[in-house]
């Protein structure tokens, strides 16, 4: 058996003491290194936000008019034939269909309360019924609250109009037979519409 020289085995304590010390560095340092790592990946790409309208209307020209297409879930906005603007729009679901046809404006009003549709808020006023008539039987302590519409332009008799909504799911019809248009843009529309201002709903194709 051979024997280890006696100046050897400093040097063998030594490297153990380092290599542990090393292991303790590294164990140290892992987690922040991992961390690191983490913070150099490159973040996820943003979702596209979704353009809702674009204007751009002077004043001048003939008469505005309105095309609404039903199948495209889009409204037109025209001077003679030249577009000055368009946006997307939520018009009647399934068993509140927005009839196709040519209409006009007939009536403007800043804040139209609906008296065929609304919600049932509770003691709170938080919504307890979020779609409901004035016939839907409401709770002990809670109240029927109307729709409010605003930027109301009317466009039958029977209470079908444009004006400011939800447009929840772009491309999707969710109203009641109404227009609902953009919120951030349903004030530039109301400003140049006029009572007469032609609005033509077309199926689309």
């Amino acid at each position: 058996m051979r024997c280890i020289p006696w100046g050897v085995l400093p040097m063998i304590s030594t490297l153990i003491k380092s290599l542990r010390i090393i292991r303790c560095l590294a164990c140290a340092l892992f987690p922040l290194l991992v961390v690191s790592c983490e913070l150099m990946k490159p973040a996820p790409p943003k979702k596209a936000e979704i353009v809702m309208y674009e204007w751009e209307d002077t004043g001048a020209g003939e008469p505005l008019k309105i095309r609404i297409d039903l199948k495209k879930q889009k409204a037109e906005y025209l001077r003679g034939e030249r577009q000055i603007g368009w946006s997307l729009v939520s018009t009647g679901r399934e068993g509140h269909a927005t009839p196709p046809g040519h209409y006009k404006i007939t009536e403007k009003m800043p804040l139209k309360v609906s008296n065929r549709y609304g919600w049932i808020a509770d003691a709170e006023g938080k919504v307890a019924v979020p779609s409901a008539k004035p016939s839907t039987p409401v709770p002990p302590g809670h109240e029927y609250r109307g729709a409010k519409m605003h930027h109301w332009m009317r466009i039958t008799t029977y209470g079908i109009g444009l004006h400011a909504g939800e447009i929840a799911k772009p491309g999707t019809p969710l109203s009641h037979g109404c227009i609902r248009l953009p919120k951030d843009f349903v004030a530039k529309l109301y400003e140049v519409a006029q009572v007469g201002t032609p609005v033509q709903i077309v199926r689309g194709g």
